[in-house]
């Protein structure tokens, strides 16, 4: 785990708040973390149309957080790192996490739509529909 990506998410959200323009956090994160910015900015429009203040509350009993949803599964790994859960509430942050956990999934998976769906979900079934929506979104956006 890179506390570097941690402590960069945790001191935009402390120093830049909501001030930062957005896209501005979808570059860095992807140049820091080496994942393609376009992927996501479509991941954010997926899971909430971009919306910083979504929240989510699953069957299961898990939330997702952020115009990302991060999943709550990720809050003890973030609170161990020094992220408090409520900080993925900033755009900012919640882009960077996401990334940290996209590039996860790269390591795992490769370069792939395996590595896009294993995002939203490791069930096969779940995992490449959710690649097929992202894909749908790259497409509509002109980026595929």
């Amino acid at each position: 785990m890179s506390l570097k990506i941690f402590f960069a998410a945790f001191a935009c959200w402390m120093a830049c708040g909501t001030a930062q323009a957005a896209d501005d956090c979808f570059n860095e994160a992807a140049a820091y973390q080496g994942v393609n910015p376009w992927v996501l900015r479509a991941l954010a429009w997926y899971e909430s149309k971009g919306d910083p203040s979504a929240i989510r509350r699953n069957a299961n009993g898990s939330i997702d957080v952020g115009q990302l949803q991060i999943n709550s599964i990720h809050f003890g790994d973030l609170a161990r790192e020094g992220v408090p859960h409520r900080a993925l509430i900033d755009p900012c942050v919640n882009v960077y996490v996401a990334a940290w956990l996209l590039k996860q999934k790269m390591v795992k998976h490769g370069n792939t739509w395996r590595a896009i769906g294993a995002y939203h979900s490791e069930t096969p079934r779940e995992r490449d529909a959710y690649a097929r929506g992202i894909q749908k979104v790259l497409v509509a956006w002109g980026q595929l």
